[in-house]
């Protein structure tokens, strides 16, 4: 059930995230599908978790072996004195004796066994979901600082786009000679944010390689786009779906292996029969005889009270440590949900206000630069607010995004949204 629900996951990082991250695949482009498929085929928590549920399963058979039989063999009233010198009156005997567990404490250590193989099956779709979740905000970090260097190449092509005019400004008389030195600056200041967003690409870049099993970055870009948005579910629906993520799934079968460890540690006081028989030979009269034994311990001083009493606590513990694992996906629920409600609300004020009147009053005072009515301080101030306007669209737009990709991972299924058309 769960290998179903994170193949879903897995596909919907792919369609649901990749609506908006809409991929056109070309050489040396990195696309959000092949980047989750690269991941789990080469992330070693997973493979870890691989080989946990394989230990389980090591575990789980080895609880069910049966104990093996033990052969014996005596020799009584030999090497001694008198007539017992030497071996001539000696009693010899072969045995065998098998011991037989009994009130089912075999099946028992199997459940127990099973229980174990269970939880690190469900342990290892919960890894499964934060790989996927944490190698799709890697990719979204990486897509976002692309987006953000294409913003300021954007500022600094408008900048230099206005240096031919303020030099026939300048030729005119009409603007100072020093100016020309400011737009110089204004592109400078920006070209020095571009190269420190370059090199945090360059950090993303490598632990979204890392991520996907490799040491450097073997693609060129990533592709997708980040300017749709939906309108998610409430917060209450939120915290009805992490019911069924895989942590909290999994303290169902670490119940049932606690509770299996209680049974085997109060039938463990209860004694088990070891049959023997064999056969003696007395060598004095060179006569045979079957020898049986029946033998059973007197749980008399151990009772297993400690392990009893440990079992019972362990599993009394494990609601408690069910409702904290729970609180804290709450808690990393919450903090995305209001990021990506932030986000939203963000988005509405930036592309509803900010973003369309700062472009207009640049074109303005573009145009009114060129007819001398404004200054070229205005001029660039207009062009700076336009860019910061968008490189908050953009953080804001990854903010969403993120928020969605950590509440996916969460709830271990696709995150519903009413999807807007991108603006």
């Amino acid at each position: 059930m769960f290998s179903k629900a994170a193949a879903r996951f897995a596909w919907a990082m792919a369609l649901l995230v990749s609506p908006w991250l809409t991929v056109v695949s070309h050489s040396q482009t990195l696309t959000l599908g092949t980047a989750l498929q690269r991941a789990l085929t080469a992330s070693p928590r997973l493979t870890a978790a691989e080989r946990d549920v394989g230990i389980a399963t090591g575990q789980r058979i080895q609880a069910g072996a049966l104990i093996n039989p033990e052969v014996s063999y005596e020799q009584d009233n030999s090497f001694g004195s008198g007539i017992y010198r030497g071996t001539k009156a000696a009693e010899t005997t072969l045995q065998i004796s098998q011991l037989f567990e009994l009130f089912g404490k075999r099946e028992a250590r199997v459940a127990v066994g099973q229980a174990g193989v269970e939880t690190a099956a469900i342990q290892r779709q919960a890894i499964r979901l934060e790989v996927l979740s944490d190698t799709a905000v890697a990719f979204l970090s990486v897509l976002g600082l692309q987006r953000r260097i294409q913003i300021l190449d954007e500022q600094v092509a408008a900048i230099d786009k206005i240096t031919p005019l303020l030099q026939r400004r300048v030729d005119a008389g009409a603007s100072s000679p020093a100016e020309t030195g400011r737009a110089e600056v204004a592109s400078a200041l920006v070209k020095a944010d571009r190269e420190r967003l370059k090199a945090a690409l360059a950090s993303a870049r490598r632990e979204l390689a890392v991520l996907m099993g490799g040491t450097t970055p073997n693609f060129s870009t990533v592709s997708g786009r980040l300017d749709a948005t939906g309108r998610p579910p409430s917060f209450k629906a939120v915290v009805a779906a992490i019911d069924a993520n895989p942590q909290l799934v999994r303290w169902t079968a670490v119940y049932a292996q606690r509770n299996a460890e209680l049974l085997l540690a109060r039938l463990r006081p209860y004694p088990d029969v070891r049959v023997a028989g064999g056969w003696r030979h007395f060598n004095e009269t060179n006569d045979d005889a079957v020898r049986l034994t029946v033998s059973v311990p007197i749980p008399v001083f151990d009772q297993n009270q400690g392990n009893i009493l440990s079992a019972q606590e362990s599993l009394a513990k494990t609601k408690a440590e069910r409702d904290a694992n729970r609180n804290t996906l709450i808690v990393l629920a919450g903090r995305a949900y209001d990021s990506l409600q932030g986000a939203l609300r963000e988005l509405e004020v930036l592309r509803g206000s900010a973003i369309p009147k700062s472009r207009q009053a640049a074109d303005a005072i573009a145009e009114g630069y060129g007819q001398g009515r404004f200054s070229l301080l205005e001029v660039l101030d207009a062009q700076s607010s336009v860019a910061q306007a968008r490189l908050r669209e953009q953080e804001a737009q990854q903010n969403f995004h993120v928020a969605v990709a950590t509440i996916e991972g969460l709830v271990g299924n696709p995150f519903a949204l009413a999807r807007e058309s991108a603006r």
